[in-house]
């Protein structure tokens, strides 16, 4: 499916974005996250996200990101963002001049998690695809955008349904970057029944 921006819409817009069939770009505001209760305690769900809705069933989405992140947990990557309290997302979260986390969060019923492996933090483009059969998701990255690997293999469990899914950026701390999306498209799904 060929990428339009009219089928997509925002969740909390950020103050300062550009958009275009071709390119999006957000710059972050402080502050904004998305995260739920486990292990902090705390809630933060205020970060932007720009989404396609669907009730196909399987499908895959992909998209290029490219990031100047510059603070701890500055961060940009997919989402599927359905409430407050369910949701799902993958990206680079930056942690110092050394290394970043290349992580993603699956929320249900209002509690987080995260899964990470640290990469180079010279690292500023990084492809995702997002797959989905049923309820169950499988998040791939590439730094090439022709490997891709898997980073998880989840299940949302109000995700059965219709869906929203798209792109998200956010700076958790005081802090502000420029992240810029491309490439985004939508195919069928190329995660493979599992036999």
């Amino acid at each position: 499916m060929a990428f339009n921006l009219s089928d997509m819409s925002w969740d909390r817009p950020p103050k300062n974005f550009t958009a275009s069939d071709k390119e999006i770009r957000i710059i972050t505001e402080p502050y904004t996250d998305l995260w739920q209760r486990t292990y902090y305690g705390f809630r933060n769900d205020n970060a932007p996200v720009l989404q396609f809705t669907t009730e196909e069933k399987f499908f895959s989405f992909v998209v290029r990101t490219q990031f100047e992140s510059k603070r701890r947990f500055d961060q940009c990557g997919i989402v599927m963002y359905l409430n407050g309290d369910n949701w799902l997302k993958a990206s680079v979260e930056y942690e110092n001049g050394n290394f970043q986390r290349l992580g993603s969060v699956v929320t249900n019923h209002g509690y987080s998690d995260w899964a990470t492996t640290d990469i180079s933090a010279s690292i500023d483009t990084v492809w995702y695809r997002l797959n989905r059969r049923n309820s169950d998701y499988l998040i791939e990255y590439s730094l090439d955008g022709k490997d891709f690997k898997q980073m998880r293999i989840c299940h949302l469990l109000e995700g059965g349904d219709a869906v929203r899914f798209g792109i998200y950026a956010c700076s958790p701390e005081n802090s502000s970057f420029e992240a810029v999306f491309t490439e985004m498209k939508v195919t069928d799904c190329v995660w493979a029944r599992h036999c």
